[in-house]
């Protein structure tokens, strides 16, 4: 994974409760188990004219040409609710999202998103409006900051508000690491706990 320490990017404003893993991928767009070739399938039912088309509906967000470069997505409670298909996550990280700012997350998918390099930021839900509202014609101008070394957001009008990130995930994102390779960390106190117990509990090995 691609270590995150800051990014400073154009948000958009996605402020609907409980978007679920079929809204941000339908199960039609899912036809690999690969990481790849999912973008074109994120929101597919919002953002698309109809459910077998490309035609964009302009009324969405994300077809909007002011949010045409955005990487960071502001949205509402319970955001990854329903199934814990990890494609919902593959298909906001290659569509480019390296963050999502919601007043929660399911908590399957807030795993899926550590596990794919993209930080779930947990805010109260007035200040995501409050940081939508900032945005205002011309959202390039008003860019969001993620800092996560001080778990840090904060917007070009100088407010800002830290948030919560368990350990084991900042470290992760930070240094870009998955579950194996941030076990792998601690190869020599798991090496030296195995040396141990294997003098006190040798039958435990046979």
């Amino acid at each position: 994974m691609t270590p995150f320490t800051t990014l400073t990017a154009i948000a958009a404003p996605l402020l609907r409760d409980n978007i679920d893993t079929d809204a941000i991928i339908p199960s039609r767009e899912m036809k690999s188990v690969s990481k790849t070739g999912l973008a074109d399938g994120l929101f597919a039912g919002w953002r698309y004219v109809g459910n077998s088309g490309r035609v964009p509906d302009t009324n969405f967000i994300l077809n909007d040409p002011r949010f045409a470069s955005a990487r960071i997505l502001l949205s509402g409670a319970n955001f990854g609710c329903g199934s814990s298909r990890e494609h919902a996550a593959w298909a906001l990280a290659e569509y480019g999202f390296r963050v999502v700012i919601a007043s929660s997350f399911n908590p399957i998918f807030r795993g899926n998103c550590v596990n794919n390099g993209i930080v779930p930021v947990e805010l109260e839900a007035r200040v995501i409006r409050k940081i939508a509202a900032t945005l205002g014609d011309n959202p390039a101008a008003a860019p969001v900051t993620i800092d996560l070394e001080q778990r840090l957001v904060s917007t070009s009008r100088g407010d800002h508000w830290t948030f919560p990130i368990d350990e084991e995930a900042h470290q992760m994102l930070l240094h870009g690491l998955d579950a194996i390779e941030l076990t792998l960390c601690h190869r020599g106190e798991i090496e030296a706990f195995r040396t141990h117990d294997l003098k006190m509990r040798p039958w435990v090995y046979l």
